[in-house]
């Protein structure tokens, strides 16, 4: 849902947000959600789900556009979309491991993931940034922004820092953090929210949130 939020902050869109517990799903929202999952648009009486689906209706619909204008560069952007499952598995793996072991071997595993997208920004954009294609915020930001999100909430317990060796990846999760249009894009409540669930799914981070938790109290 965060990644559709970023892109009506970002064009400025009149909207209204109601989170659903994925844990208890009212039964009006799996009526609409074909597939039981988040994001789900409600445009007057049309419903759309899917990311990448909002994501391009709302490009299509609303100016600015935030995809490229040459048709190359616009298929190119849509390949690294689709590789952010790809890339978000290996940080996920990291934030979600269960146990020390778990977790330095996916440590161990994230550099290839992560050097793809690193060379990608390198080769892509042909410039300094600070987002994927440049200057302006594009789809592909607001594909890769959630995740790099909870990363770095997680790597302050963890503190793994996996992106320490790929400036450019680094970089550009600095400026899409430091952007009000993708950190005001989660509820009030996002941080202690994903800490909770960490806590619920016993991860090896819940260790270290509980301890946080006890040593404020």
């Amino acid at each position: 849902m965060q990644r559709a939020v970023i892109l009506m902050r970002a064009k400025d869109v009149e909207f209204e947000v109601t989170y659903v517990n994925l844990r208890d799903k009212p039964d009006w929202f799996l009526e609409i959600s074909p597939h039981g999952k988040v994001p789900v648009l409600k445009v007057d009486d049309d419903i759309l789900f899917e990311s990448n689906a909002i994501a391009e209706y709302l490009d299509e619909m609303v100016e600015p556009r935030l995809h490229p204008a040459d048709p190359i560069k616009r298929a190119r952007n849509r390949a690294w979309t689709d590789f952010a499952p790809t890339f978000s598995s290996a940080l996920g793996s990291i934030n979600y491991a269960k146990t020390r072991e778990e977790m330095e071997k996916a440590v161990a595993e994230a550099p290839a993931r992560l050097q793809r997208l690193e060379t990608a920004l390198a080769e892509e954009r042909g410039n300094d940034g600070p987002f994927f294609n440049g200057a302006e915020l594009c789809l592909v930001d607001a594909a890769y922004a959630p995740f790099l999100q909870r990363y770095r909430i997680v790597d302050r317990v963890l503190q793994n820092d996996v992106l320490k060796d790929f400036p450019l990846l680094n970089a550009w999760a600095d400026a899409l953090l430091s952007d009000e249009r993708i950190t005001g894009a989660v509820a009030p409540n996002f941080e202690e929210e994903l800490i909770a669930a960490h806590i619920r799914r016993e991860t090896y981070a819940a260790t270290f949130f509980a301890e946080s938790e006890a040593a404020a109290e």
